[in-house]
């Protein structure tokens, strides 16, 4: 059935999502302001991973670099349109109205709960390939793999800043569940180096989250998001960034 591998994902958040919380009750401020820390230090360091992984290949035997313009230009030009558009102001709202509707008024880490785990899951090559594949040969095993990751993820900070983790959910099934059904349009645009650009810049992104759940907020990720058209865009310039 094409989207079930959306409905896996979607229903693995909440599960992980309800778990944390359960096991988020039974330990102390001090403790969740640590796991939160480490929960951030994890994600930091996936994101580094997968930028890496992107940037360096192996050539003849030798160790090769690429990269450097497409993320100064993408992150440039994703920033300005970012903050012209104001993403995160969006984000911050739709949280707004989200703690809101459930009654959550007393949750003051609801919305930063909301954000952090919406990006995190959110973004990367992983949901589009795998909604792709899913859409055009209800193949969900791509989507299946990153629901277990989900489920860990979303667990952990859930345990950390509760359930505004789990409306996480929304912007996945509406990504996911989008690009299943325009799978057909979007495959084309979604080569090979189209997919390497989007998961650098994504990885990239991913790395920012990690920095606020360290740190507290000090990057607007939302804002940097439009980074990711301008990573696939770039696939199609005769040029070669990586």
């Amino acid at each position: 059935m094409n989207g079930l591998g959306t409905v896996i994902n979607v229903a693995a958040i909440v599960a992980g999502g309800i778990l944390g919380m359960l096991f988020g009750r039974f330990i102390g401020e001090r403790h969740r302001d640590t796991l939160c820390k480490a929960c951030g230090l994890a994600v930091i360091f996936i994101g580094v991973a997968g930028t890496l992984k992107g940037m360096f290949s192996v050539v003849d035997g030798k160790l090769v670099y690429g990269g450097d313009f497409l993320i100064i230009g993408c992150l440039s030009l994703g920033a300005l349109i970012g903050e012209l558009i104001n993403i995160e102001g969006g984000f911050e709202r739709f949280g707004i109205w989200l703690k809101k509707k459930t009654n959550s008024s007393g949750d003051s880490q609801f919305i930063e709960g909301f954000v952090n785990a919406s990006f995190t899951v959110c973004i990367g090559a992983m949901a589009i390939v795998g909604a792709i594949n899913d859409g055009l040969y209800g193949d969900y095993t791509v989507l299946a793999t990153k629901s277990i990751l989900d489920f860990i993820i979303i667990m952990i900070m859930a345990a950390s800043l509760g359930k505004g983790t789990i409306f996480s959910a929304i912007p996945v099934a509406l990504l996911q569940g989008g690009v299943t059904a325009l799978s057909v349009l979007i495959k084309p645009i979604m080569t090979e180096t189209a997919l390497l650009y989007l998961s650098v810049i994504g990885n990239i992104l991913i790395f920012c989250v990690g920095i606020n759940l360290v740190f507290g907020k000090k990057i607007r990720v939302a804002n940097l998001l439009p980074a990711i058209i301008f990573a696939v865009a770039c696939a199609f310039l005769p040029l070669k960034f990586i």
